[in-house]
């Protein structure tokens, strides 16, 4: 942090970290932690509308503010802004406005080789995903993946993870409200399922198509557990809020069906968990061994889901209730040992001092891996 802030003034230094937040000391511990909760530090601060977080193989970690339309990193020695191709060092040809901007980021498996990093973000025509290359502090050479998602002001989804199959999965919204969820070759109200040079995978559910699930209303967030089930959190509209383990080309009912289906013979997948939106309004999610952690916006939370052994889910028990406000995203942090909370605040809460935040939060020594976690799980 010392060598990035040479030179400044003290209006420059409150400047800088006005926009891309500035680090706190490793390990400063909030002495608000309740019981039960494991020890608790904050990483970056004054963060403007952040939207998702990645972990890289050095263990920094790198993360998009939406409106700002600008990627910082960030490690044990404070916080460096990625200089990328648009005005001022922003991601090119980003609008903003409502909920689009600039949102998911994905490391690519092969980060160490190829160094790609790869975003989800909103133009003037349409939601995209762009690979760009880091070299040193810059993001150079962008190549577009996927275009033509449809887009709007709300519910247009926007998270984007690597499966454990190399893949690349993206969650889009039904922003139109109509057929185009259900329709298959629509890339609105979908997970889509992308090799990372953006071609179609030969063994996806319809030909040609990258479709891999149907029927979402605002999927986002995803993870896998070990046994390679992929759950998706997912938004309702007004009455039920979803988790849902993601099956090849299952149809998750939307805008036909918002939660669970009642009707007799349903044909569409049922969520594992439902909550009422003022309760979860879920984001981003992580797994974590035995447990699926989910970010909760309008709950203020952040939710745990035990796995069973004999592959059902347990009930969802709320943590860290009303501490932080608005959490838009939660990853496993590189060393497998605590949770790092992306708080969303500065959007549509009420900002407490020093918001936004990332969070991170110790793990039970039962819950930890033990071991790094994967780039990007």
């Amino acid at each position: 942090m010392k060598r990035m802030l040479i030179g400044l003034s003290t209006a420059g230094l409150m400047l800088f970290c006005s926009v891309v937040g500035c680090a706190q000391p490793a390990g400063s511990e909030d002495p608000s932690t309740p019981s039960g909760v494991g020890s608790q530090s904050t990483l970056v601060d004054h963060l403007d509308v952040p939207w998702d977080l990645a972990s890289l193989p050095d263990r920094s970690s790198v993360l998009t503010l939406r409106d700002a339309a600008r990627v910082v990193r960030f490690d044990a020695n404070g916080v460096t802004p990625l200089v990328a191709d648009g005005p001022g060092g922003i991601i090119a040809d980003v609008v903003s406005g409502g909920s689009a901007g600039l949102r998911g980021v994905a490391a690519s498996p092969n980060f160490t080789v190829d160094r790609y990093l790869f975003f989800y973000m909103t133009t003037g025509s349409d939601d995209r995903v762009v690979r760009y290359t880091l070299r040193g502090d810059r993001l150079v050479e962008s190549v577009p993946i996927v275009t033509g998602i449809p887009h709007a002001g709300t519910h247009t989804g926007g998270r984007i993870r690597f499966g454990p199959d190399g893949m690349l999965y993206i969650g889009t919204g039904d922003p139109g409200g109509d057929a185009g969820a259900q329709n298959p070759y629509s890339l609105g109200g979908k997970i889509l399922r992308v090799d990372p040079s953006g071609a179609v995978p030969v063994d996806n559910p319809i030909p040609g198509s990258w479709t891999w699930s149907l029927g979402h209303r605002n999927p986002q967030g995803f993870d896998w557990d070990d046994d390679g089930r992929m759950f998706a959190s997912e938004f309702g509209q007004n009455r039920q809020d979803e988790l849902n383990i993601i099956v090849k080309g299952g149809n998750y009912g939307w805008p036909e069906v918002e939660g669970i289906d009642t009707s007799a013979g349903s044909v569409f997948e049922a969520p594992v968990v439902t909550w009422t939106p003022a309760d979860a309004s879920p984001s981003g999610i992580t797994v974590v061994r035995d447990t699926i952690y989910i970010a909760a916006l309008r709950g203020e939370r952040l939710w745990r889901v035990p796995l069973r052994p004999d592959g059902t889910v347990g009930d969802a028990k709320p943590m860290l209730d009303n501490m932080f406000g608005r959490l838009r995203a939660v990853e496993q942090s590189p060393d497998g040992t605590a949770l790092r909370i992306l708080t969303n605040n500065t959007h549509a809460g009420s900002p407490r001092d020093g918001d936004d935040r990332v969070v991170e939060i110790e793990l039970d020594t039962a819950d930890r891996t033990g071991t790094p976690v994967p780039v990007d799980r």
